[in-house]
This record gives C-alpha cells, sequence and structure tokens, in this order.
C-alpha cells in the first residue's frame, strides 16, 4: 500500500490512493490505531459510523484488525423516516451487516426510523451522544458535498441542535437510487434524521472516506471553493484533527489546484 499524494487543504490533510482498496485498508489501519491510542487513557471509545457504499473497503479491513471492540460504543448518523420495519435500506441494518453485528461492541446506539414521534427520538439520541462523548466520527461525503444528511442550504454550521429531521434534496435521494439502494427515486424517503454537522464534528478525531469517480466534483467543492453551508462538507477544512482519504477517481478534478498543497 502505498499514498499517491498527500497534501493538505488550509487544515485539513488529504491522502490519495492508487485505488478504493488502498484507500480502505490505510484508512481502516488509520482508524485502529487512534482506537487503540485513545484507549491507553480512556474505559471506552465513541464512535461514530456512516452507512453508504463508500465505507465498504474501509469497514471490512476494520473488522479484521486488533481492537478491543468491547470497549467501543457505536452510533451511526442518520435514518430515514417512514420505511418499513425490517426493510433493508435502512442505515441501521446496513450497518449491522457491515460492522455492528460482526463484532462485540460494548453497545450499539440505533436510530428508530419508526419511532411514533420523531422529536422525542432526537432528544432521545442527542441524550445519548451527550452522555457518551464523541471520540472519533468515521463518515463519507455525499455527491452534493452532504454530511449526514445536512444538505447544502439546510447544514448548519452553528446548529445548537445534535439531532434532527431533515427533508431530504432531490439529490440526496437520488445519490441513493445511483448506489442501488432504491429502484426509483419515488421509493426514496423523502424525511430522515440526521446527526447535525456540529454533531459530527465534536469528534477528537474525524476520518472521511471518499472513493469513486461519482464523488469528484463534490471533492472539488470540498477542498476548492468557499468554505460555506452551499458546500457543507467545505467545513472540514477549519479542522486539524480530520483526515480525508481519496483515490485517484474521487481527486482526478484537485490534482492542478493551488489550494491543495501536495508533498
Amino acid at each position: 500500500m502505498s499514498i499517491t499524494k498527500k497534501g493538505t487543504a488550509d487544515q485539513l490533510e488529504v491522502r490519495i490512493f492508487e485505488n478504493r482498496e488502498q484507500l480502505g485498508d490505510d484508512a481502516a489501519k488509520t482508524v485502529a490505531d487512534k482506537i487503540n491510542e485513545l484507549h491507553q487513557t480512556q474505559e471506552v471509545v465513541n464512535i461514530i459510523f456512516a452507512a453508504a457504499a463508500s465505507q465498504n473497503e474501509f469497514l471490512a479491513k476494520l473488522i479484521t484488525l486488533d481492537i478491543d471492540w468491547t470497549r467501543v460504543n457505536a452510533f451511526h448518523m442518520d435514518e430515514y423516516i417512514g420505511l418499513p420495519v425490517g426493510a433493508p435500506q435502512h442505515f441501521s441494518h446496513f450497518l449491522g451487516g457491515q460492522i455492528f453485528d460482526k463484532v462485540p461492541f460494548a453497545n450499539v446506539f440505533r436510530l428508530d426510523g419508526g419511532a411514533a414521534d420523531p422529536e422525542v427520538e432526537c432528544e432521545r439520541y442527542s441524550a445519548l451522544l451527550l452522555q457518551y462523548p464523541t471520540d472519533i466520527t468515521c463518515m463519507g461525503i455525499g455527491e452534493n458535498t452532504h454530511l449526514a444528511f445536512n444538505d447544502p442550504f439546510v447544514a448548519d454550521f452553528n446548529e445548537s441542535k445534535l439531532v434532527k429531521v431533515v427533508d431530504l434534496h432531490v439529490e440526496s435521494r437520488q445519490q441513493q437510487v445511483n448506489e442501488g439502494c432504491f429502484d426509483t427515486l419515488e421509493e426514496v424517503p423523502k424525511v430522515a434524521y440526521t446527526l447535525t454537522v456540529p454533531a459530527l464534528l465534536k469528534a477528537k478525531a474525524i476520518y472521511s472516506m471518499v472513493p469513486g469517480p461519482s464523488k469528484a466534483q463534490a471533492v472539488y467543492h470540498t477542498l476548492v471553493d468557499e468554505i460555506s453551508e452551499q458546500y457543507p462538507s467545505s467545513i472540514m477544512r477549519t479542522l486539524p484533527n480530520a483526515v480525508l482519504f481519496l483515490d485517484k477517481a474521487s481527486a482526478e478534478m484537485v490534482f492542478q489546484e493551488s489550494s491543495v498543497v501536495f508533498e
């Protein structure tokens, strides 16, 4: 495994790999090292995970590494509202198959997409995030630069809430079709829970895994354009405790940009 290029965009560390397998391998080892480092000074590590195809290689490698999962609590960052109970598109179901049910976590805290009162569910999950302060956030970036389901212009960098209900932008819903999660746009729910941008960024360490050509435009906005809620992922450039993992396909539009300084 070798990094093709390594650089910075403002305060954000950027690593670019030949392919998504190398990306996932390095990201998993980096996260495992951070978990083990934190375990030297604290009993339990609290991690937020993203549910997306972009995380597949990372998660597949992570569960094979030497980590004391019995001292890790797991959260996820978003969930649909309105899907039938047991629907495979639930993000908690996806993460169950990828990691939640594969290693012996101390606790797995799931957002309940079928809760009778969404506001009560937001309060419940917010209370858990306060009880177990986030140590590590593992996330992706949406095709429209969303973080979790904080779509452009819905995202609020100064949001006071930790969890909220949002209407999903059509681009976010279309991405779910593009990734094969739903057959048609009409099948994708229009409302979801999301952890807010401040909730995601409270972590001591933030790792964002973003492979593939469909993310190239989003990566460009993230690293080159103005930092604003128009491009929610651009906020990552303000984070000295974050690493963005790209492959050549997702990074193809930024190689020649002077705003990204490569070694």
